[in-house]
């Protein structure tokens, strides 16, 4: 039986985590006191393979029982149970926006104060995250991102799924991606930009893509860059290197960039590489 917990700050994307693992075809149960988690964990066990992947959700609305979760994980690591933790988390700034947004008030928050719950959270949940397997920054994240992340660690179908792979598009007129493992520069490929149609739009809109590949040093490029990769790819995993950020530049991170990255997401994706790709210039 497989069992994860999931947890964070909230406004992190709990509920959105959730959701994605309903649809991994994980039994899931939102707002759970953890003294109730062996209950929940021993039901599972005794369904005789009935109920045999369950995400349980915990979050600062049952702080009274916050105490009660390390002997919860205590109980489930002595009892050999396959278990992971996931804590979500944000920045402060992006919190506190998403809070903004939605007009609903920070559970911890004193009045209109939501910093000051947001601090009370985070000094709250400080031991739960030391014991988390998994701890996910949402704070540039779309929900869609949040939902790649998830499943590219809880898809049974991929293949070396402790080996994460993210795909950055960018500008270097703004700076390369300080966490980048490899950087690919796409400036000499033809340039959108100039053409009056396609200047306002971006890598994600097909005829951009068009325009980029329709070149035989681009294409040529792309060909290179897989057999690259997939060179690397099964010697970084044997190396024991959990993960891989690519980042791939060109002027502005609108057109080319996004385009290669792109297309680059999907190659990995067809072999079923734990990928996700993040387009951090594309809007500027």
């Amino acid at each position: 039986m497989k069992i994860v917990i999931i947890t964070g700050l909230s406004g992190s994307g709990k509920s959105e985590a959730m959701n994605v693992m309903e649809d991994l075809g994980y039994y899931c149960i939102d707002n759970l006191p953890p003294e109730i988690i062996p209950k929940i964990v021993t039901l599972g066990y005794d369904s005789k393979g009935q109920l045999d992947k369950i995400a349980l959700g915990i979050d600062i609305r049952g702080y009274q029982f916050l105490k009660e979760i390390n002997t919860a994980i205590n109980f489930l690591q002595e009892s050999g149970y396959d278990y992971n933790v996931i804590f979500l988390e944000s920045n402060n700034e992006t919190l506190v926006r998403r809070y903004k947004m939605s007009r609903r008030k920070h559970p911890l928050s004193n009045g209109e104060d939501i910093l000051d719950g947001i601090s009370k959270e985070r000094e709250m949940l400080k031991d739960i995250r030391k014991k988390a397997k998994y701890i996910i920054d949402t704070s540039n994240f779309l929900p869609i991102d949040l939902r790649r992340e998830v499943i590219s660690l809880f898809n049974e179908n991929i293949k070396s799924k402790g080996f994460i792979i993210t795909i950055i598009s960018f500008g270097f007129k703004y700076g390369i991606p300080i966490d980048s493992d490899l950087v690919y520069d796409v400036r000499f490929m033809p340039n959108p930009y100039y053409v009056e149609e396609l200047k306002e739009k971006t890598g994600n809109d097909k005829d951009v893509q068009e325009y980029v590949l329709n070149d035989v040093n681009s294409v040529k490029f792309l060909e290179k860059l897989y057999d690259m990769i997939d060179f690397l790819l099964p010697m970084y995993i044997k190396e024991g290197k959990n993960q891989l950020v690519i980042s791939i530049g060109c002027t502005g991170g609108k057109h080319r960039s996004v385009t290669i990255s792109n297309k680059l997401y999907e190659h990995l994706e067809n072999q079923n590489y734990n990928a996700y790709i993040k387009h951090r210039d594309y809007m500027n």
